[in-house]
């Protein structure tokens, strides 16, 4: 790459940085996550810390408040309560939870940003993506304990720190791929695993990886989340000093 391309890059990256921290200490960030209920834990209708009585019916999550019923469809359009929490409903393989976001959790009180490996060209690579001639999904655990599905639609192949390795990713809205991911850094100086989205590949499945924007996925802002672990495979063989590393707190 020119001087110019790399200041371009490494300006771009910053950008990029200053986003992501943005984004998760939002008022209804990631870090504003406290809790994921499961309505088929819920005893008696009550959810800790939310008035009514909750429970399931149709495929979404109803709550009674006082002869007023409100309807939570997953996934849809969340409910804003009057002390500025935000609820939202989803369904993950058939069960239904209750999310709620509190703008003044402590954990986004005690951020202090997202420590990151330095930008390093090296970790700009080229790429092919090969879609599976149909879609699979496969058991992984997930950061609650539990195993659930996780869908893949292809492998994503480049080669970085000498080595050549393919990911099992999936692709998302608009085309971008989505992998989950581990490398030998995991657990140690960097979080126990990572995400990296890349831009939609080309019509020929060619595309350019950016491993400088490996990211922490959102369990490890808050343990209300379910992410799911890499699945087999999705191993980097080296150390990937590249990305986020650690959520950093004051």
């Amino acid at each position: 790459m020119s001087t110019q391309a790399v200041e371009q890059a490494v300006y771009d990256w910053q950008q990029w940085r200053e986003g992501r921290r943005e984004r998760v200490s939002a008022p209804h960030g990631p870090l504003a996550l406290v809790g994921t209920y499961w309505l088929d834990d819920v005893t008696d209708g009550v959810i800790p810390g939310l008035a009514g009585h909750w429970s399931q019916q149709g495929g979404a999550v109803v709550r009674d408040l006082d002869g007023a019923a409100t309807v939570l469809r997953p996934d849809n359009d969340p409910l804003l309560l009057p002390d500025g929490r935000k609820l939202l409903a989803i369904d993950r393989e058939g069960l239904l939870a209750v999310r709620v976001w509190d703008p003044e959790s402590p954990a986004r009180k005690t951020f202090a940003g997202i420590d990151a490996f330095a930008w390093d060209g090296r970790w700009v690579v080229p790429a092919e993506f090969t879609p599976f001639e149909a879609a699979r999904s496969v058991q992984v655990p997930n950061a609650d304990g539990r195993e659930r599905g996780l869908g893949l639609a292809g492998e994503l192949t480049f080669t970085a720190g000498g080595v050549t390795h393919t990911l099992a990713v999936a692709v998302e809205d608009g085309g971008r791929l989505w992998a989950v991911l581990a490398d030998a850094t995991s657990g140690t100086t960097s979080f126990r695993f990572r995400f990296l989205y890349t831009e939609a590949p080309a019509a020929d499945g060619t595309l350019t990886v950016d491993l400088n924007r490996t990211q922490l996925p959102p369990c490890a802002f808050a343990d209300a989340f379910i992410c799911p672990f890499p699945p087999p495979g999705n191993t980097l063989p080296y150390a990937l000093e590249a990305g986020e590393r650690a959520l950093l707190t004051s």
